[in-house]
């Protein structure tokens, strides 16, 4: 059977080395069909390894002489740390010699690395970072939420396009529904991006496009791909969070407030905290980055072992069904049908001049 080669970046986030290699062995300890490349601190891994409990096999340990660090500006970390775990594990990537790449660390440093030593997809503009987000209904895929804090109206059309192929195939979500971060729900609201990109997305055949989704709507499940800028995307999603860890906190201050609280809140903290639990988007994985070559996974700073678990299945969905190649396909058509109207225009053009 085909192993799916899955590097960690054993020394990236808050919870280093011990959620990322511990969190990847409970992975592994369910899907035989994984096969994980630890980077980092080769005596720090064995360790946590050993701690574990684990004794199987599935594992190489790489051991790396350098770290990046979060405060690290992430262009000169990324061209000076050669040996990091960070820059060593994109590296497999690019090389083929991983088919996917798992790091808590420096966002800024992933994002560029992503971009020059994995590489984008021929027609990719910008790769986004899409974070999947719990609603009523089930989940949406928030893009852009940490890359692109600037953006323009085509790339928001392809996060469009990236992020629905992501939801169908990986999600197993048919057709699913696109919306746009907006201020209101009317056509002609919004700023200059949203306006500009609005008819570049209703216009787009190759998506369900539903309008506008203000942000309030968005926890109701409003729309499958949630399209907007990582500025405003960054922002809804830690809102998200923190309004959810708010609301656990108020309605156990309220429970136990008082004698009947008490008695009654003993028996509906559990249901509630259960309830309140789903709202954390950090249990769903973590952001893969749209859009290269190759896949690597930014996962939240303060990963624990839960998260770095789902985002090693998450990258074997990703990888078993093929996101990467669908989103490469549809791009590249897309790049072509561009140059060939761009050589018609400019055909047109010549012979208007000639005439």
């Amino acid at each position: 059977m085909e192993k799916i080669r899955i590097a960690i970046d054993a020394m990236g986030g808050d919870n280093a080395p011990s959620a990322p290699v511990r969190g990847a062995i409970e992975a592994l300890k369910e899907d035989s069909s994984i096969e994980l490349i630890l980077l980092g601190d080769e005596e720090k891994i064995k360790n946590e390894i050993r701690e574990s409990g684990y004794t199987g096999g599935g594992i190489k340990v790489v051991h790396c002489t350098e770290s990046i660090d979060m405060a690290e500006p992430p262009v000169a970390a990324i061209q000076k740390k050669k040996d990091s775990s960070m820059v060593r594990g994109m590296m497999l990537v690019r090389r083929s010699e991983a088919d996917a790449f798992v790091s808590a660390g420096s966002t800024g440093a992933l994002l560029v690395g992503g971009q020059v030593l994995v590489g984008r997809v021929k027609g990719v503009e910008r790769p986004p970072l899409g974070a999947l987000m719990p609603t009523e209904k089930g989940m949406s895929l928030l893009i852009d939420c940490g890359a692109n804090m600037d953006a323009r109206p085509t790339w928001l059309l392809q996060f469009a396009e990236m992020g629905s192929i992501y939801m169908e195939h990986a999600l197993k979500i048919k057709n699913p529904r696109v919306g746009i971060v907006n201020v209101g729900a009317e056509e002609e609201k919004g700023n200059t991006l949203v306006k500009e990109t609005f008819p570049l997305l209703k216009n787009c055949k190759e998506i369900n496009f539903i309008g506008s989704v203000e942000a309030r709507d968005i926890p109701s499940g409003a729309a499958d791909v949630i399209v907007t800028d990582a500025f405003s995307g960054n922002i809804i999603m830690k809102m998200y969070e923190g309004t959810a860890h708010m609301i656990y906190r108020v309605a156990k201050k309220g429970l136990m407030s008082n004698v009947l609280g008490i008695m009654g809140g003993a028996l509906a903290i559990g249901p509630i905290k259960k309830a309140l639990k789903s709202f954390d988007a950090s249990k769903y994985g973590g952001a893969p980055l749209l859009g290269l070559k190759g896949l690597v996974v930014k996962a939240h700073g303060n990963s624990g072992v839960v998260e770095f678990k789902v985002g090693v299945e998450q990258c074997v969905t990703f990888y078993k069904e093929n996101v990467n190649g669908k989103i490469a396909e549809r791009m590249e058509a897309e790049a072509a049908m561009l140059r060939d109207m761009k050589k018609k225009e400019n055909r047109d053009r010549r012979e208007s001049e000639g005439k």
